[in-house]
């Protein structure tokens, strides 16, 4: 590659400061907000790829053939004035960022208003790299021992990825380690630092694989740098300046477009099993699962289909029902609803060579084609040989839409499920249609799979105007959360899976992926026993997504009942989660609202404790509630790291005290998940079961957990689970605020908003604190507080 060091000023371009580098390249730098930067390289051949799917400003959502990548829509693009003195120039906002750029060598500093030192500096020697040859490009910048490192989405490891190398690409890595594998299935090339100050993120707009070194490689020509390279495409790097974690999570989220917002019943349990689907007698065993369930009082709120309903023999084939094993599709939908259970059905986007539908895809011209050869590009699959269908192809879009609607849709079902959707098309001359702009597969492969949910969300709006689609997807590009959910994949069943699957989910969450969580019990590997079991239960039913999921080599499938000897204590932790279901609800509204992501690590909530930084055996729930799962076999207790908080923290479930900065030995029996409420905490819980159908919800508490001598604040969203009018106000939010007046505590509580839950009245519980609270509410409201 040669090295871009020499610099000179060639102008503006409306918000673009223009730079002329070696060999003809030109860089551009912007202010895009006054917290985020951005510099793109252009060669001078022009861009590899010239437009991009992830990038959508304050939910500005791009069109199927991609955003431009001049396109600054959606951005403020605030008033900058360039400045040049002894060979520096200096791009700088009023109150907002500063790039300060060296011309010789090439580098730049980024600078918050306020602050005398770069929060981000290039690295000094040889930061910019570009290859004429193989159109690699590589970018380095400089970084300080203390540095810490999370994001690039679901990365297996400890939370911290200093010292680490990542490869930026997708396989389909069944059973993987969650310690050490890579890579796994997403690709997103995103870093949030925490950099002495403060933090900040740097996001690379590029989809083609890469690999990041996070401090791996040592050279001590350069001083200690990270870097970032690809094997192709262009380099365009925003910059989101913070100051703190939770400033650049909030901001990548809006960057890339938010997170949708789900129905409410998507938030109960959920069942899935490959082995059900693919039994001789599945349809028999989907009856006996929801009998059994009713047996053994186990609320299961959906169903999803794993890929055998799809087979002929023992191979799999898009949009094609078993009728040996489903007679029926819509009277097996039919019967699952009416259990309260929402249908969801696996779907691959891969058609096998004997596929029944492949001449048609053929003739239609739906696949990913062999540039060389104009036929479809071939590819390994599960169960052999096969062609993918293209989504940047408006016919493939159209045909696979179609599939959707007349396959599963007509039948019942209520969402889709994209699974191996990784694009493994290894072919070098595999080709995207590109709406009618073709152009390397190689250079956005990720696309794929996000176009592929945008179109299952879209298919699922058009079949059921007004409500919320509720999608999920395995592979994609950052900009995925935007159309629903996804998981940590098919994880392995064993006890440090649970340790690594934390840290796993806690670095989707800070890459903007807010919907998230991991097959209960295990996908892959040997079946769990009851202890381990039970604490998979436990650990993943506080994630937004709480799904049963495995394929055993033994047959042996993954249920709530499977060990009798727990089956109360895996009753209680389901339990657990229904009680919670309107705070975690009111997480899911905020962080489609807000941005604020459901699952955090505590160093996020808690920026100035020392010692909550390297915690990564526990998280926050929302802002007010800690969860420390046991990850320990044979363990009856574990240690806890409390942060440092005014009035400390209580026990979820007594009230009982726990001083803030301190660790604590804490009980933990099987079934009972340790979960803390900091002081102050006003936290909504349902009152009885029925907690994901509105309706039938009719019994609300709020827990209230001693108080913060600063005040707290808490809110409580509910509607009708389903409607998409939700952000037209069709909902009710509430909030309340817990003051002090002298000794007395005042509660009060304000409503905004057309909803009308179908309970009317809020009991007060004082868990922990003071007995003398007042309380109050705003008599416009349609609900009331009642004292306990």
């Amino acid at each position: 590659m040669k090295a871009l060091t020499h610099g000179r000023i060639l102008g503006r371009d409306g918000p673009w400061a223009l730079f002329g580098l070696d060999h003809g390249v030109e860089l551009r730098v912007a202010i895009l907000e006054r917290d985020i930067g951005r510099v793109l390289l252009k060669p001078a051949g022009g861009y590899r790829l010239d437009r991009g799917w992830s990038i959508a400003p304050g939910r500005l959502e791009p069109a199927y053939a991609g955003r431009l990548r001049e396109d600054l829509t959606g951005f403020a693009c605030p008033p900058a004035s360039l400045v040049e003195e002894h060979g520096v120039a200096t791009l700088s906002v009023e109150g907002g960022l500063s790039a300060v750029v060296t011309l010789e060598p090439f580098s730049i500093a980024w600078r918050r208003a306020g602050e005398d030192r770069p929060f981000l500096q290039d690295r000094r020697t040889q930061a910019y790299f570009a290859s004429r040859q193989t159109k690699a490009l590589s970018h380095f910048t400089a970084r300080d021992a203390g540095h810490r490192h999370h994001g690039l989405g679901d990365k297996a490891g400890p939370l911290d990825h200093t010292g680490r190398r990542f490869k930026i690409d997708a396989v389909d890595p069944c059973g993987f380690d969650a310690e050490l594998s890579d890579p796994l299935y997403k690709a997103i090339p995103y870093v949030l630092v925490e950099d002495g100050s403060g933090a900040h993120g740097l996001y690379y707009d590029n989809l083609a694989v890469a690999e990041v070194d996070l401090g791996a490689t040592i050279d001590n020509y350069h001083g200690l740098f990270r870097s970032y390279a690809a094997q192709d495409g262009d380099l365009d790097v925003y910059v989101l300046a913070g100051p703190s974690a939770a400033d650049v999570t909030r901001r990548f989220s809006w960057l890339t477009g938010g997170q949708a917002f789900p129905p409410k019943w998507s938030l109960g349990f959920g069942m899935t099993s490959m082995t059900i689907a693919d039994a001789p007698d599945a349809d028999a065993r989907v009856t006996g699962f929801i009998e059994t369930c009713r047996r053994h009082d186990i609320p299961c709120d959906s169903f999803h289909f794993g890929s055998g309903y799809t087979s002929i023999g023992t191979r799999r084939y898009a949009f094609n029902w078993n009728r040996e094993k489903f007679p029926d599709p819509a009277g097996t939908m039919e019967r699952l609803k009416q259990a309260g259970m929402q249908p969801v059905t696996n779907l691959k986007p891969c058609l096998l060579d004997d596929h029944p539908r492949l001449d048609e895809a053929r003739r239609m011209g739906v696949l990913v084609t062999d540039g060389e050869t104009g036929e479809p590009a071939e590819a390994q699959f599960w169960d052999g040989l096969g062609y993918h269908v293209d989504f940047t192809n408006p016919a493939g879009r159209d045909w696979w839409r179609t599939g959707i609607q007349t396959a599963l849709l007509d039948y019942g079902v209520v969402s889709v499920w994209s699974d191996n959707n990784e694009y493994e098309i290894w072919d070098e001359d595999a080709r995207c249609h590109g709406d009618g702009r073709p152009f390397p597969q190689r250079l956005a492969r990720p696309a794929q799979p996000l176009l592929m949910t945008k179109l299952a969300f879209e298919a699922q709006a058009a079949q059921a105007p007004g409500k919320r689609p509720y999608t999920i997807t395995r592979g994609g590009a950052a900009g995925i959360a935007r159309y629903g959910q996804t998981w940590s994949g098919d994880n392995e069943t064993a006890w440090k899976t649970l340790r690594f699957n934390l840290a796993q989910g806690l670095n989707m969450s800070l890459s903007g992926l807010y919907n998230i969580g991991h097959d209960v019990g295990g996908f892959h590997g040997p079946s769990p026993g009851p202890e381990l079991f039970c604490r998979f239960v436990e650990f993943c039913s506080l994630w937004p997504r709480f799904v049963m999921n495995s394929w055993k080599d033994d047959g042996v499938v993954n249920l709530p009942w499977m060990h009798p000897q727990v089956l109360p204590q895996v009753r209680e932790a389901i339990a657990l989660r229904y009680r919670l279901a309107p705070y975690l609800y009111t997480c899911l509204w905020s962080a489609a609202t807000r941005d604020e992501p459901v699952v955090r690590p505590l160093f996020l909530a808690f920026p100035e404790d020392a010692g909550a930084a390297t915690v990564q055996d526990s998280f926050m729930l929302g802002p007010d509630l800690l969860v420390a799962p046991v990850l320990e076999e044979g363990a009856v207790a574990r240690e806890v790291y409390f942060p440092a908080h005014p009035g400390g923290w209580h026990d979820l479930r007594d009230g009982r005290a726990y001083a803030g900065g301190e660790v604590a030995e804490v009980e933990a029996p099987l079934g009972r998940l340790p979960v803390f409420a900091r002081a102050g905490a006003l936290t909504p819980v349902c009152v009885a079961g029925g907690a994901m159908v509105p309706a039938r919800d009719v019994g609300r508490e709020l827990l209230v957990f001693g108080d913060d001598p600063r005040g707290s604040t808490a809110a409580l969203y509910e509607d009708d689970g389903e409607t998409a009018a939700w952000r037209d106000g069709d909902g009710l939010a509430l909030r309340f605020t817990l003051t002090r007046d002298g000794d007395a505590r005042r509660l009060t509580m304000t409503a905004d908003g057309r909803g009308r839950p179908a309970f009317d009245r809020i009991a007060v519980r004082i868990m922990a604190g003071p007995a003398d609270v007042q309380w109050s509410a705003e008599p416009t409201g349609p609900v009331r507080l009642d004292g306990a």
